[in-house]
């Protein structure tokens, strides 16, 4: 991929916050070169834009929400941004008419369909990349990320959780995206919960849409509640990483690098590209002149 990406038509899909319970209609429409991800909150008078930028991720309390200096929001939006990672889109329209994006079934492969549809296409202007040249580490008392400098993309992630469901051989995954799958591997991995979480969740005003459509709920004897049980025996951790590709691509250009989280989440992905962007001398934008000189990574992405 040299050239930056957008779609040739417009889709429209509508779906459920999953934290607010409102129905949201959402239409991705093709932007020109240079543009970046741009939200559009069609319900709002004057409808604001909000571009895509890691410092208005200002609230990540169980996913990353945009929130500008007029407090308009656009939240829920690292499933979709993990899906505009896989197909590497540098400029898009995002309509939304309702302040969360819909959840879908909890993944990002919805999104990866309506993509899918609307058909991606390459625009004349060259395609930017992010190169790491430097480690850049966030450590918050047991958790941890990191980025340094690698030839292609990839992704080590742990997660830790108490309780008897999460083993130690499904709790840890690394993938090199040099030959594996994005859409095989991470798209269909949904986001769960735990049962005694839920009252907790619901009582900060978070939660309000999610069901067993777009969620794994997991209970307290280490069941599964959805029908079908889980998609894969180590989903979780593989939703994990499809959060972290949409938390890191909210930078609006693919990183060349390897990512390294233990316990991750939104927040602390957030402060890692914030600290990135403030650590000047640790990374640097290219673009290349040959599919050939494109590392490796960003095929089967």
């Amino acid at each position: 991929m040299i050239y930056q990406r957008t779609i040739k038509t417009a889709v429209t899909v509508t779906g459920v916050g999953l934290h607010s319970g409102f129905r949201v209609k959402l239409t991705l429409k093709p932007a020109s070169s240079d543009q970046g991800i741009v939200f559009v909150r069609t319900d709002l008078e004057n409808h604001p834009h909000i571009k895509c930028h890691p410092f208005l991720v200002n609230d990540t309390r169980l996913s990353s929400t945009l929130v500008d200096d007029n407090n308009i929001r656009v939240g829920t939006i690292e499933h979709l941004m993990s899906a505009f990672a896989c197909f590497g889109i540098d400029n898009l329209i995002v309509e939304l008419s309702a302040p969360e994006m819909p959840i879908m079934d909890g993944s990002s492969n919805s999104f990866v369909y309506l993509l899918d549809q609307a058909e991606v296409v390459e625009q004349n202007t060259k395609k930017k990349y992010i190169r790491i040249k430097q480690k850049i580490e966030v450590i918050e008392d047991d958790k941890s990320v990191s980025l340094e400098p690698y030839n292609g993309y990839k992704i080590k992630l742990g997660i830790k959780f108490n309780h008897p469901l999460f083993t130690k051989e499904n709790s840890s995954l690394e993938i090199d995206f040099a030959n594996k799958s994005y859409i095989d591997e991470i798209s269909r991995a949904r986001t769960f919960a735990f049962m005694y979480e839920i009252e907790n969740i619901h009582r900060n005003g978070l939660g309000r849409g999610g069901n067993l459509n777009n969620a794994i709920v997991i209970d307290d004897d280490a069941a599964v509640l959805n029908t079908g049980g889980l998609r894969f025996k180590d989903e979780f951790v593989r939703h994990k990483i499809l959060d972290a590709i949409g938390d890191l691509y909210i930078v609006g250009h693919p990183i060349i690098g390897f990512f390294t989280g233990y316990k991750s989440g939104h927040a602390i992905n957030n402060k890692l590209l914030r600290k990135m962007l403030n650590t000047p001398e640790s990374w640097e934008y290219v673009t290349f002149d040959s599919e050939e000189s494109v590392p490796p990574g960003f095929y089967h992405i």
